[in-house]
């Protein structure tokens, strides 16, 4: 009796996540790609938080003050977060163009929101229509910032952008590679299928009037993450414009991948953080399925040894059906945006991601993390 339980339980939680993958297959097909490139009407602020990258700012810097966009259409906002390195002198020492500005955070504005405190201060020190964020430590194309407008429609509210990590010698980075592309590839097939949930900061846009709509980060100030998908979904859920996935190659922000498997810990315990705070509970629901379907990998394993050999068979079917219908999905996407090499390390990838993502979710719901030279409280 406890097997047969046992056995519809796991089988519950792997149909539950091939359909999760099929739908994020099936929202690939619906992405639309910007056949055109116009300049939208309205001014547009690009805010660009920054805490201690004084080894990246100046090529962030570098990248955005070249784009291909009519300079009296738009301003870069840096602003500093409590930098503790040079990073302030050497960007004020460099700027010099009018329409780009440093500014710094006070000392007493909501000081648990860290990075979504700078975006916000960034925002009510803008003058834009169109707000853009990115991160100090990713490079543009020239073309990004027209590319990602293009994607606006007077329906549009929201933009998720692709965002990419350059690619390292060490087998460290290769795996962030593809691992993080599989991230940006699920959050595009969930935006394609009208189910947003995931995207990233580095390579996002909203009206402001919308932002203002919603109440901004005003309901999530209270956590230091967040900046992105809390705000995507809230714009989705109580608004009635719709949110987008800049499907072009141009409109890939990059970035580098973590140094150390230290560092990309700390980061994928900041990401999972968000998680449980999200406001839909069906979604909180559905995506606690997906995790105890990861936690079931060794579960079913350990039942196999110790209880039934018959669990054996379930954890095969498991793995079998969870590599195709990955692969399938990962294949897709990267044909749309990256290079297909990316995918040599699929099956070393396949192994390593059980045990990361089982770490790496408890400890975001449960434990605190580091962030920029920060410990953060949960």
């Amino acid at each position: 009796m406890i097997e047969n339980i046992l056995i519809i339980f796991f089988i519950f939680l792997l149909l539950h996540y091939l359909l999760f993958l099929y739908v994020v297959y099936s929202g690939l097909n619906k992405l639309k790609t910007a056949t055109s490139i116009n300049i939208p009407s309205g001014f547009v602020s690009i805010i660009i938080p920054f805490r201690n990258e004084s080894e990246n700012i100046l090529n962030s810097y570098n990248s955005l003050s070249n784009q291909n966009y009519p300079k009296d259409n738009f301003e870069i906002i840096f602003v500093n977060d409590f930098s503790t390195d040079d990073s302030y002198k050497k960007l004020s020492d460099a700027i010099s163009s009018s329409h780009i500005k440093v500014i710094s955070v006070p000392d007493d504005y909501s000081v648990k929101a860290h990075k979504k405190r700078a975006i916000r201060f960034g925002i009510e020190n803008s003058i834009g229509e169109f707000i853009v964020t990115t991160d100090a430590d990713c490079i543009h194309s020239s073309d990004w910032l027209r590319i990602i407008l293009n994607f606006f429609d007077e329906k549009t509210g929201f933009i998720s952008g692709p965002v990419e990590f350059e690619e390292g010698k060490s087998l460290l980075s290769k795996l962030q590679k593809l691992e993080f592309a599989g991230l940006v590839i699920t959050g595009a097939g969930l935006i394609g299928a009208g189910k947003p949930i995931i995207c990233n900061a580095a390579n996002i846009a909203y009206r402001k009037k919308v932002y203002e709509e919603v109440g901004g980060f005003t309901y999530q100030m209270n956590l230091s993450s967040g900046d992105d998908e809390l705000l995507m979904q809230k714009i989705s859920k109580d608004t009635k414009y719709k949110v987008k996935f800049a499907n072009h190659r141009n409109a890939i922000v990059k970035t580098s991948s973590n140094k150390t498997i230290s560092e990309f810990y700390q980061q994928r315990k900041r990401w999972a953080s968000k998680g449980l705070f999200y406001n839909d509970k069906t979604l909180i629901l559905k995506l606690i399925l997906i995790y105890l379907f990861y936690i079931s990998f060794p579960v079913q394993l350990l039942l196999g040894i110790f209880y039934s050999n018959i669990l054996f068979m379930t954890l095969s079917l498991t793995i079998i059906l969870k590599i195709l219908f990955e692969f399938f999905v990962l294949k897709k996407g990267i044909k749309l945006l990256f290079n297909k090499k990316i995918l040599n390390i699929f099956l070393l990838a396949e192994i390593v991601q059980i045990p990361y993502i089982i770490i790496a979710g408890i400890s975001g719901a449960f434990g605190n993390y580091i962030w920029k030279n920060r410990k953060i409280n949960r």
